[in-house]
């Protein structure tokens, strides 16, 4: 290889690198101007322990917040309270309701009874889906509202289900959804027919806009643009 050829080899080299450079870059300028911020707020008159998956978990007194950045394209995501928790110096103990095995900063999805609110962000069209589920049963009253985007319309469950709660999905310090009770095709879903039930219509008068049961897409699934924020409301 003569020089000239060298030069203008590495010339080539040079260009190529820069390209995959820019690229990198806008790919970074992209994932984070499209990363959504959520902000968890208790507005109950006590002690919550949020959890987040992403996010982890923190304890939260009444009036807190507590802010995460969950990246874009973040799918099958969870934010909801835990409650009657105590927690050693480590992190680790057990909560009466929404428990994550017994860690403070959740690696995984919490134990019923759990009010949802739950995400996939930059999704088809680029919108982000979130709804309040149910499915896993109620303990703490919830909104969930995006608050950038133009984008509106929120979603509320602020009733007292755990005051009217059917005894047979009674359960400490919530109610639980008759799947966690019954395990039953009819209740869970599992091949994939089901329809209301009387459970299921208990949990959708109370809260027209949140997950009965876990076919209960139609009025229960909402959309904002990718790179709305949110907020999460424990207590409205």
């Amino acid at each position: 290889m003569n020089i000239m050829s060298f030069i203008l080899n590495m010339g080539s080299f040079i260009s190529i690198s820069i390209f995959v450079f820019v690229l990198s870059i806008a790919a970074l300028f992209f994932h984070c101007t499209n990363a959504a911020t959520f902000d968890i707020r208790n507005n109950c008159p006590f002690t919550v322990w949020a959890a987040a998956v992403p996010g982890g978990g923190r304890q939260l007194g009444s009036g807190q917040t507590w802010t995460i950045n969950v990246a874009a394209g973040t799918t099958a995501a969870r934010i909801w309270a835990r409650t009657g928790c105590r927690f050693d110096g480590s992190g680790r103990g057990r909560c009466q309701t929404g428990d994550c095995n017994g860690l403070l900063q959740c690696q995984g999805y919490g134990a019923p009874p759990n009010t949802l609110a739950e995400y996939a962000l930059n999704q088809y069209n680029n919108l982000d889906f979130f709804d309040i589920s149910l499915v896993d049963g109620f303990n703490v009253p919830m909104q969930f509202s995006p608050t950038s985007g133009g984008c509106s319309r929120g979603i509320r469950c602020a009733n007292d289900i755990n005051g009217q709660c059917p005894t047979q999905l009674r359960a400490p310090g919530g109610c639980h959804n008759p799947c966690t009770v019954f395990r039953t095709d009819q209740y869970c879903c599992n091949s994939g027919r089901c329809g209301p039930t009387n459970f299921s219509r208990f949990f959708k008068d109370r809260c027209p806009n949140a997950y009965s049961y876990p076919k209960d897409d139609q009025t229960s699934k909402f959309t904002c643009p990718g790179g709305t924020n949110y907020l999460v409301t424990f207590c409205p």
